[in-house]
């Protein structure tokens, strides 16, 4: 049995387990926090050529994860950064717009765009189900979410040129609300696969949804809930099938948000009792039956109107 002297010597981490360790925290900071969360690792790893070594490997995941949205240096959009759009690690394809966006990940900032040439443009035909898909989900964006951006891409079967092939579309949504000074960041983020497949005059519509919040004040509580659904709707006219797929998109998303409201509703009750011990250290009993007096509780009440 080795001695107490040799259970707590505590071993130098190499360079490579604290470029990891670094890139763990960065890539999991809560959304709209990883800035701050990288002015922390970089004070404590004290290595800036490590940290840099970590940031330019973290910072490309976490904003694909994250869907974040950048403003384009010409101001003339928005652009996803998506995996759907990846060109290269530094380059992103705006479909709305038909340009190619280079990207400064650490810094989260567009530094130049280009016009995107005829190789990475989808056929006109292709084109036509696209362009009138994203008119109609950029009406119900806007009406449904603030600060909320879309995007549709075509990710398979960009050359076809006329009925009787099957394509597949990716469509986008993302949407955060940041409020640091509040102590509480949160962000929405959909992704729906649509499969148009010509010979069943059917387009599969598979969803994934994710909503995030992070609460910090005087305390650390966050959520990370997720969803999926499948649906499917008829392959129509790019009008109609535009249409059609934007209120599938809209049904299930407020389904689900209803299902997380009713779930909101019964907080108080359910989960807070489950985030402590019935009687804290303090040895003072909780006061389950008021949970209302809590910052945390009248925040959601509030944004939610319930008990109005």
């Amino acid at each position: 049995m080795a001695d107490w002297g040799e259970e707590s010597e505590n071993p130098e981490l190499t360079e490579k387990q604290k470029k990891e360790i670094a890139k763990w925290f960065l890539t999991n900071a809560p959304a709209g926090e990883i800035q701050y969360v990288a002015k922390d690792v970089r004070a404590l790893i004290a290595d800036d050529r490590l940290y840099n070594l970590a940031a330019a490997e973290a910072f490309p995941l976490f904003n694909k994860a994250h869907l974040v949205v950048l403003e384009m240096p010409d101001r003339s959009g928005d652009v996803i950064i998506s995996s759907f759009g990846e060109i290269d690690k530094d380059n992103f394809f705006d479909p709305r717009t038909a340009q190619i966006v280079t990207v400064d990940h650490m810094k989260q900032v567009c530094t130049k765009v280009r016009p995107a040439n005829d190789e990475e443009l989808p056929s006109a035909y292709v084109e036509e189900f696209r362009f009138a898909l994203d008119a109609e989900l950029c009406k119900y964006v806007v009406d449904t979410y603030p600060k909320g951006t879309c995007a549709v891409y075509c990710t398979r079967g960009k050359d076809v040129d006329g009925p009787g092939v099957n394509f597949d579309f990716a469509v986008v949504i993302s949407a955060s609300r940041t409020s640091p000074q509040n102590f509480c960041n949160g962000s929405w983020r959909s992704i729906w696969t649509l499969e148009f497949k010509d010979d069943l005059q059917v387009v599969e519509v598979k969803g994934k949804m994710q909503v995030v919040a992070h609460y910090f004040e005087e305390g650390n509580v966050q959520l990370d809930a997720k969803n999926e659904c499948r649906d499917s709707t008829l392959l129509q006219s790019p009008e109609d099938c535009a249409v059609s797929i934007s209120n599938t998109i809209r049904h299930h998303e407020a389904e689900y948000m209803a299902s997380l409201e009713e779930s909101y509703l019964h907080l108080p009750d359910s989960t807070f009792k489950d985030l402590r011990r019935k009687l804290p250290v303090t040895r003072t009993l909780f006061p389950w039956q008021n949970t209302l007096q809590f910052s945390l509780t009248r925040d959601i009440s509030r944004e939610l109107g319930i008990g109005k």
